[in-house]
Order: C-alpha cells, then sequence, then structure tokens
C-alpha cells in the first residue's frame, strides 16, 4: 500500500477528473472509477492509502463499499472519504458508523477537499505506528495487531469502536472532552456532533461486557477509563 495513493471513485466522470486533477496537482498519485462495482474490485486490487467515494453509484454505493472494505481484514487499513449530494445528519451518522474517517457534502471546494484528505493521512500515520500492548484493568488491546481482549476473551470492535477505545487507553485516568475524541476520530468535520461520540461509548460499553463500567462518563466534560 503507497501512503501516497488515492483512488476516487464517482458517477459523475467531470467530477473524478476534477478531484483527481487537484490530486495530482497536490502530489498525491490517483486511479479512477465511475462505478462502484469498479471501485471495490480497485480497492482491492491497488490498496490505495485512501478512497474517496461518491455516496450515490450505480453498481455498489459508497456505504456498500465502505462497509465491505472495513469489514474485511486485508482492506481495513484503508482510509474513507464520503461524498455526497445529501446533507442529512443520519447519512453522516451512517457513513461513520460503518467506519469512514470523513464526509464532505456537494457541492465542495476542491481545496477544503484536499485539505481533508490531507488531515486524514496525517492521522492515519499515527494511528499507523503500533504502541505495543495497552492494558487498563480486565481490557487489553494489541494496537498493532488491532485485536481488543477483556479477561483474555476476544471482542469484535469497529473501526471507530477501537479508535475512541485506544484514545481512553492511551490516556487512561485522563478525561478526554468530547470535542477531544471528535477531532482525534473524525478529524474537523464541525457537522459531527457530541451526541455520535455518546452513541459509539454506548455501544463500546455494551460489547465490553462487565468490564463496560470501566468506562466512566464525567458529566459535562467527557468520558475517561480507569
Amino acid at each position: 500500500m503507497s501512503t501516497n495513493s488515492i483512488l476516487v471513485a464517482d458517477d459523475e466522470t467531470d467530477v473524478v477528473d476534477l478531484i483527481s486533477r487537484n490530486l495530482r496537482t497536490a502530489g498525491f498519485e490517483v486511479s479512477k472509477a465511475t462505478d462502484g462495482t469498479s471501485a471495490l474490485s480497485k480497492a482491492r486490487v491497488e490498496h490505495p492509502a485512501l478512497v474517496i467515494l461518491d455516496v450515490m453509484m450505480p453498481g455498489l454505493t459508497g456505504l456498500e463499499i465502505c462497509k465491505i472494505l472495513k469489514g474485511d481484514p486485508s482492506t481495513e487499513g484503508i482510509s474513507i472519504l464520503l461524498l455526497t449530494a445529501k446533507a442529512e445528519e443520519i447519512d453522516r451518522i451512517l457513513g461513520f458508523e460503518l467506519g469512514a474517517d470523513d464526509y464532505l457534502t456537494k457541492p465542495f471546494s476542491t481545496r477544503e477537499l484536499v485539505l481533508r484528505v490531507q488531515s486524514i493521512l496525517r492521522r492515519k500515520v499515527g494511528w499507523d505506528t503500533p504502541n505495543a500492548i495497552l492494558q487498563v484493568g480486565d481490557i487489553a488491546m494489541d494496537v498493532a495487531c488491532h485485536r481488543t481482549t477483556v479477561s483474555g476473551k476476544a471482542i469484535d470492535l469497529t473501526v471507530i469502536e477501537f479508535k475512541l477505545l485506544r484514545t481512553l487507553m492511551e490516556r487512561a485516568g485522563r478525561v478526554q472532552t468530547r470535542d477531544h475524541l471528535l477531532m482525534q476520530i473524525w478529524g474537523h468535520d464541525r457537522r459531527v456532533e457530541g451526541r455520535t461520540v455518546d452513541t459509539h461509548m454506548r455501544r463500546l460499553r455494551e460489547k465490553l461486557g462487565n468490564a463496560g463500567h470501566q468506562i466512566q462518563t464525567v458529566r459535562g466534560f467527557g468520558y475517561r477509563i480507569m
């Protein structure tokens, strides 16, 4: 996987060309797809650092591709930026729950898109750097292997849940505000609200079972793990 390669997938060829031209000017290697089926195939073969996916495409939608890529261990490390003409909150939340890294609504500024891409890839470098084994109480996390256990039993976490838990465990005992968690996990997308964090935390606690109580809510501020 090249850390500089990007796959652009949109059924509007003029949009694909515009995005590709600006990304190449910014120094990225770019490949293209104009339907969902070919986008998924190229992502699996090329393993780009990031895929820009239009939500509404023939063959497979961007959300469907996102779900497939993030659900496959061989491609879950590919970052995803979703593009859509829709601005409803439910679409944004669904995209993030499926593991998307960021979300941009059409029409958009190509300068903003390039900045979003650069931000995602900067965060990716940090997240891909192994940090040994994290242990807090009954919860253990092998960052390099992307594996989490509770009392020795493996649990299945989404990409977002894993990142949230890792952030808390790396700063165990310290309160992490919702704003900090939003920036750490979702970057600078101000359309994502604090309640999105609350939703993911609730699901994370459920998956942790009896160890879920280790994640404490600090009213008016955020969360910490003890």
